[in-house]
């Protein structure tokens, strides 16, 4: 099993973060695991992208030109990356800030209303775990389990108690996400 995952969206989203989580939980699992960011010199509101690649084999190159799975946060990387899922693959996005949904018709779409669900909970900063918990529930590729000591990885010690927060907005995007 290999999965190339691209994640999108502006700077501030929490974009890297999400693959830095995801990249955790498969190191956890004695996977092997590619965490490539691609950002602008902007911190927020500039593109921002990662690669993230989980696998059971060696990596041969962490540069890719078609994805398994594309999470979309923002109408220029729907632009930029829509055509770049492999055909039969996953596309995730979130329709806030979307004013061209996608077309294609030979992908699996799926959408999840993180912005909305962030607000609901009032935590707009869950944002992020949100989408990570609705892609999760489309590709359970690594365990929950996984994901917590992850994220714990990846979030400074100051911010530990924010965790269970965090596992909290994970299941509202595993119960919300939505075929197209």
């Amino acid at each position: 099993m290999t999965e190339e995952i691209i994640i999108a969206g502006f700077g501030g989203q929490g974009v890297l973060s999400m693959g830095k989580i995801l990249a955790y939980s498969g190191i956890m699992q004695d996977m092997e695991v590619s965490w490539m960011p691609s950002y602008g010199p902007e911190m927020r509101g500039g593109t921002a992208n990662v690669t993230v690649i989980l696998s059971e084999e060696k990596i041969n190159s962490p540069v890719l030109q078609e994805f398994d799975s594309a999470i979309i946060l923002n109408q220029q990387s729907m632009d930029k990356f829509e055509e770049s899922v492999k055909p039969g693959g996953v596309l995730l996005y979130d329709p806030n800030g979307i004013s061209k949904h996608p077309t294609r018709t030979d992908i699996n779409i799926y959408k999840i209303e993180a912005v909305k669900e962030a607000y609901d909970i009032g935590n707009t900063k869950a944002f992020n775990m949100i989408v990570l918990g609705a892609f999760l529930k489309i590709k359970p590729l690594v365990k929950m389990e996984n994901v917590l000591k992850g994220l714990k990885k990846s979030l400074p010690e100051r911010h530990h108690h924010l965790i269970p927060m965090n596992e909290s907005a994970i299941k509202v995007g595993l119960e919300k996400v939505e075929t197209v």
